[in-house]
């Protein structure tokens, strides 16, 4: 648990040591998933990049498709 919360702190850290640029319209939902969210997860113990090799229906983690609405394509919520 101490070494999930060192890993938890250094990405809040890093946050707040380059929070401007996580505020502006240039940085993305898939670059704060990537930098922030994935690793969050996999500190609390989630294999988010299915390094087991589990079958679809067994993953800790589903990523999903966009998919295409009235002619836009849009990333799932």
């Amino acid at each position: 648990m101490k070494e999930a919360l060192k890993q938890i702190f250094n990405l809040v850290d890093r946050f707040e040591r380059n929070i401007e640029a996580y505020r502006s319209p240039a940085y993305n939902e898939t670059q704060l998933r990537r930098e922030f969210i994935d690793p969050f997860f996999e500190a609390l113990g989630w294999d988010v990049t299915n390094k087991a090799g589990y079958a679809e229906q067994y993953k800790d983690v589903i990523h999903e498709d966009a998919i295409k609405v009235a002619g836009a394509t849009k990333a799932p919520d």
